[in-house]
C-alpha cells in the first residue's frame, strides 16, 4: 500500500510517498481502506515538529479519514461498511489518514449511511464534528447573534452553515476581502474584514473563536456581557488557554474550550448521522476548496500555509473520488 510518511520534522518536503506493508488487523482496532481525508492545520504543526514529545517519527499524519471497513476483529463493524474517523490521537500516537489502509481504534471509527461522494464525505469529520461540539454551549437560535472569528477556516465554514440552519444571525470575519463572497454564500449575514482589531461595539450574544487565544481578547469586545464564547482554533500559533480564559472572565463572558478529542462512536454516532443527512439534503454546505492526491500532499501543505483555502482541503488516495 502507499502511505505519506514523515521521518523527521521539517517543511512540506519531508512528506514522502512510500510503499509499505499494510498493517495487520487486531482486536480493538479496525482496518480501514481510506478513500479520502481532510487536511488540517494541526498536521502542519506536527509535520514541522511543533507537537513535541506527543509525536514520534516516522509517522503517517492525518487526524481524520473516511473509507470502508476491511477487517474489524471482535467489533460490531462489518467489512464493507462506510465509516469515518477523527481524532483519538490519529496521526500523532499512531499512524493516521495519509495512507491507503489505516489501522484505527474501534471506538473512534463511526459507521455512516450515505450517498455522498468520497470527496464531500472526506470534508466532514473534523470540521463538522468540531463545529457541532463547539456550537452546543453557544446555543445558536433565532434571536441570537453568533460571531465566527476565522470564518473561512473549514470549521468556521461548517459552523456558519450549522448556525444558520438553527436560525441564528451570523457575523463572520476574514483577513482577505476576496473571501467575503464565499462567506456570504455560506450564509453569513455580515462579513467583517479582520485587520487585527474588529473595532465593533457589543453586538453578538456568542463568539466562536477560531484564530486563537491572543485574538480572543479583541473578539470579546464584540460580545455582550453575559454572553458566551468557545475557543477552538489556534490559527495564530498560540496555545495559551489560560490567557483566553482570563480575557473572557474580565469581559463577563462564559468561556468554553472545545477539543475534538472527545469525538468517538458512543458520543458522536448519532451526531454524524444527522450531519451527513444535513449535507445530503442541502441544509448544511460542505465546502471543498481543493483536492490533492497522495502524490501531491506536500503541495497541499504549501497551499494551506499560504492561506489560500476557503473551506476544506481534501486528500484522496486515488486521483479521482470513488462513487
Amino acid at each position: 500500500m502507499r502511505a505519506v510518511v514523515v521521518h523527521q520534522p521539517g517543511g512540506p518536503e519531508v512528506l514522502r510517498l512510500e510503499e509499505r506493508q499494510p498493517p495487520a488487523a487486531r482486536p480493538g482496532w479496525v482496518l480501514v481502506r481510506v478513500r479520502a481525508f481532510g487536511l488540517n492545520r494541526s498536521e502542519l504543526v506536527t509535520r514541522a515538529g511543533g507537537s513535541g514529545d506527543a509525536v514520534r517519527f516516522p509517522r503517517v499524519l492525518g487526524i481524520e479519514c473516511v473509507g470502508e471497513v476491511l477487517e474489524a476483529p471482535g467489533s460490531t463493524l462489518r467489512p464493507g461498511v462506510t465509516v469515518l474517523a477523527a481524532m483519538g490521537d490519529m496521526g500523532r500516537a499512531y499512524d493516521g489518514g495519509y495512507q491507503e489502509i489505516a489501522l484505527l481504534p474501534d471506538r473512534h471509527v463511526i459507521p455512516v449511511e450515505t450517498t455522498l461522494d468520497w470527496t464531500t464525505l472526506g470534508a466532514i469529520p473534523e470540521s463538522f464534528g468540531t463545529a457541532w461540539g463547539a456550537l452546543e454551549p453557544l446555543d445558536p437560535r433565532p434571536g441570537r447573534t453568533l460571531l465566527v472569528r476565522g470564518g473561512t477556516s473549514s470549521v468556521g465554514m461548517a459552523a456558519i452553515t450549522m448556525a444558520k440552519d438553527r436560525g441564528a444571525t451570523v457575523l463572520a470575519t476574514t483577513r482577505q476581502p476576496a473571501k467575503r463572497a464565499a462567506l456570504e454564500r455560506q450564509g453569513a449575514d455580515e462579513v467583517l474584514v479582520d485587520e487585527g482589531d474588529l473595532g465593533v461595539s457589543a453586538r453578538a450574544d456568542a463568539l466562536l473563536e477560531l484564530v486563537g487565544p491572543v485574538t480572543i481578547a479583541d473578539s470579546l469586545r464584540a460580545v455582550r456581557p453575559g454572553g458566551a464564547a468557545t475557543l477552538v482554533g489556534f490559527l495564530e500559533g498560540s496555545w495559551e488557554i489560560g490567557r483566553a480564559r482570563a480575557a473572557a472572565r474580565r469581559a463577563g463572558v462564559a468561556f468554553t474550550h472545545y477539543t475534538s478529542h472527545e469525538i468517538d462512536r458512543a458520543r458522536y454516532g448519532d451526531v454524524f448521522a444527522g450531519i451527513v443527512a444535513g449535507v445530503e439534503d442541502g441544509r448544511y454546505r460542505a465546502v471543498v476548496d481543493a483536492t490533492f492526491p497522495l502524490e501531491r500532499l506536500a503541495d497541499a501543505h504549501r497551499y494551506m500555509e499560504a492561506n489560500r483555502a476557503t473551506g476544506k482541503v481534501v486528500g484522496l488516495t486515488a486521483p479521482a473520488p470513488a462513487g
